[in-house]
């Protein structure tokens, strides 16, 4: 579901928590045109700006002289949430190597010394590549590390709770945008004299 639209490159949204159909005005006078386009776009739930030549280059839909894109990041609706999934894994390949870190701190400071140095030249965060090196150089710690990081996911399921989950995420939207509405709010001084 559609809440809010962006129109020749300002955002008209009425809601922060759903995604936006970009509507890019298609110009007849070609210096008019590449104004527009020259104009950058924003979405108000994220903190980059697209320039709006980027947006419209995507999957697009004419429709009486606009362009509508629908492809924007973010929307899920026929999606597996593969991108999500993507970085929970890299995420707990960066704990497992840390965990395994720790404990050849306490007991093994040869390996840990050489794993310290592998994990600063490979970055965790990419799962793939990360595992994939470390096991053609080190066998063992990357059976190590595959396994904890199976193990801490196993545990994180079992201890996740969905509503609360929900609920402090609701929460933080909430508190975020009462904070945004306290920063726009103009009070009355509190001088009574004048």
């Amino acid at each position: 579901m559609v809440r809010g639209i962006c129109v020749a490159g300002s955002p008209i949204l009425d809601s922060h928590t759903s995604p936006y159909v970009c509507l890019v005005a298609r110009a007849s006078s070609p210096n008019l045109r590449r104004k527009q386009v020259g104009k950058k776009l924003s979405s108000s739930f994220m903190d980059s700006r697209f320039p709006a030549k980027a947006v419209a280059s995507k999957k697009q839909k004419r429709v009486k002289g606009f362009v509508i894109v629908n492809s924007l990041g973010g929307q899920y609706e026929d999606e597996t949430f593969s991108d999500v999934k993507s970085q929970i894994f890299n995420l707990f390949t960066l704990t497992a190597a840390t965990t395994v870190l720790n404990q050849l701190y306490e007991t093994n400071p040869t390996q840990y010394r050489w794993l310290n140095d592998f994990v600063r030249i490979n970055k965790p965060t990419n799962r793939k590549r990360f595992l994939l090196i470390l096991q053609k150089e080190n066998h063992e710690l990357a059976e190590r590390v595959m396994e904890t990081r199976l193990h801490l996911f196993a545990k994180w399921v079992k201890n996740l709770d969905h509503d609360q989950m929900y609920k402090d995420l609701s929460d933080q939207n909430l508190e975020l945008m009462r904070e945004r509405l306290m920063e726009t709010v103009k009070w009355p001084s509190d001088d009574t004299n004048t």
